[in-house]
C-alpha cells in the first residue's frame, strides 16, 4: 500500500521514548487518517484512535477525558514496555481542546504513564493556535501538505499534464476518466465542506460571502499580482483591505490559496506588498471552469496559467515549516516568477509553458539588482516542468549551495 513521505518520519517519532505530543495538521483529504493508521497497523504498539468528527456535537472536553481513560485503561491492561498510542482525530472540532489535553498530558507525565499522544487536524491555523498557547513545550508538529506530483504518479499513475490539471486531492484521482463527476466532487465534497466546516465552523466570519467571493477571484487569478484594493472593486460584498487580508489567511490556513509577499531587502516593504495570489491544489482552479482536460492544454493561456500555478504550489507545499520563503519579484513590468530566500541567499525561479523562450527581462534586472545564487529557468527550454515538479525538498535546499 502507498505510503507518503511523512510516514517515515511519524513512524520513528512514535518509537522514541515519550517526550512530545505528536501534532499533524493539513488541509482535508491529504490522507492524515490513512497515514497514521498505516503507522498503527505496522508499529507493534497498542493503541486507541478516536475521531471527533464521528461524535458530531458530542464531542467536547468530557468526550476528550472519557476517550482519554479508556486509553489508560487499555495501557494498563496490557504490555507496559513499548508504551501505547492515544490518536484523537479532528482534534479542532472539540471546544477547549489544547487545555485538557495539557491536563491530561501532565497527568500522564507526574503518573510516569507511558501513552504517547497523536493529534490530528484538518483546520491548521486553529490547530497551531491551540498548540503554541496551551501546550508550548509539549508538542512536534507536522505539517502535512497536498500531495505531490511524485506521490500522485506513483499511487495513480498521473502523467505531469494530468497533475498540473486535475491537481493532488487523492480522493478525486480516481474519478478523472469522467471529468463532469470529477468536478462535482472536488466542488462539493472539498472546497464547500473546507469553506463551511474547517472555516466558518471554527473561526468567526463576519461576511462569509465576501470570502467565498476571495476564494473564487484568488482561484481565478492564480498567479497574478493582485492589490487588496483591486480585489474589493471586483467583489460582490464591500469590505475593507484589512478584512480581506485576514479572509486570505484564513485560506491559506485551511490549505486553499495564500498570497506570496514580493520580495525586498527590507522587511517592511516585504509585508506592504501587493500579495501573488496562488493556489495550493490546481484542482481549485480547473473544478470551476468548464474546460476539459484536452481544451486546456491547447488552450495557451490556461495552461501557462496553470503550469506556473502547479509550480507555485509545488514550491509553497514543499517549504512549508522550513528555512525557505516563496516570494515573487516585480519592478514596473519587469518581473521574477518566484523568489526563494533561505537567509540572505536567493534563488529566481520563471515558469514558461512554451518550448523555447527568447528573453527573460525580468531574470536580467533581478540579477544586476541583487546577488542571487542561481537563475532556475523551468519550462521553455530550461528544466522541465515535469521533472522539477519531481525535485524534493533536499534539491531544493541543493540551489542554495
Amino acid at each position: 500500500m502507498f505510503k507518503r513521505y511523512a510516514y517515515k518520519k511519524i513512524f520513528n517519532r512514535l518509537k522514541e521514548p515519550r517526550r512530545f505530543i505528536q501534532a499533524l495538521s493539513g488541509p482535508r483529504q491529504v490522507g492524515k487518517t490513512t497515514l497514521i493508521r498505516q503507522v498503527m497497523d505496522d508499529i507493534g504498539i497498542p493503541g486507541h484512535y478516536v475521531s471527533a468528527d464521528a461524535v458530531v456535537s458530542a464531542a467536547s472536553p468530557v468526550w476528550l477525558q472519557q476517550q482519554w481513560e479508556t486509553a489508560r485503561i487499555k495501557h494498563k491492561s496490557g504490555p507496559h514496555k513499548k508504551g501505547f498510542i492515544l490518536v484523537i482525530d479532528e482534534i479542532q472540532k472539540i471546544p477547549g481542546w489544547s487545555d485538557t489535553v495539557k491536563l491530561l498530558w501532565d497527568q500522564d507525565t507526574a503518573n510516569r504513564l507511558n501513552i504517547k499522544v497523536v493529534l490530528l487536524g484538518s483546520a491548521p491555523l486553529l490547530v497551531q493556535k491551540g498548540l503554541t498557547e496551551s501546550l508550548a513545550g509539549r508538542f512536534e508538529l507536522f505539517r502535512i501538505p497536498h500531495w505531490s506530483y511524485s506521490e500522485i504518479r506513483e499511487a495513480f499513475g498521473f502523467s505531469s499534464e494530468q497533475f498540473i490539471y486535475f491537481g493532488g486531492y487523492p480522493g478525486a484521482a480516481v474519478l478523472i476518466k469522467n471529468e463532469n463527476r470529477w468536478r462535482h466532487y472536488v466542488r462539493d465534497s472539498l472546497i464547500e465542506t473546507t469553506i463551511s466546516k474547517d472555516i466558518f465552523m471554527m473561526t468567526r466570519v463576519d461576511k462569509p460571502a465576501l470570502l467565498k467571493n476571495l476564494f473564487e477571484i484568488g482561484c481565478l487569478y492564480s498567479g497574478q499580482i493582485v492589490s487588496f484594493n483591486k480585489m474589493l472593486g471586483q467583489l460582490h460584498d464591500a469590505g475593507n483591505v484589512t478584512t480581506l487580508s485576514h479572509y486570505l489567511k484564513l485560506l491559506a490556513g485551511a490549505g486553499m490559496i495564500t498570497g506570496l509577499q514580493k520580495y525586498s531587502p527590507t522587511k517592511i516593504a516585504e509585508k506592504a506588498s501587493s500579495p501573488k495570489l496562488q493556489v495550493l491544489n490546481t484542482a481549485l482552479i480547473t473544478a470551476q471552469t468548464d474546460t476539459g482536460f484536452k481544451k486546456a492544454k491547447l488552450d495557451g493561456e490556461l495552461w501557462g496559467r496553470l503550469v506556473e500555478s502547479a509550480v507555485g504550489a509545488h514550491l509553497v507545499n514543499l517549504t512549508q515549516g522550513t528555512d525557505v520563503a516563496v516570494l515573487y519579484w516585480r519592478d514596473r513590468n519587469r518581473e521574477v516568477d518566484f523568489v526563494l530566500k533561505k537567509g540572505k541567499e536567493l534563488v529566481a525561479i520563471e515558469v514558461k509553458s512554451g518550448r523555447a523562450i527568447t528573453s527573460l527581462p525580468g531574470m536580467e534586472a533581478f540579477s544586476k539588482n541583487y546577488r542571487v545564487k542561481k537563475l532556475l529557468l523551468v519550462g521553455g527550454g530550461g528544466i522541465g516542468v515535469d521533472e522539477f515538479l519531481e525535485m524534493g525538498f533536499k534539491k531544493i535546499e541543493d540551489l542554495f549551495s
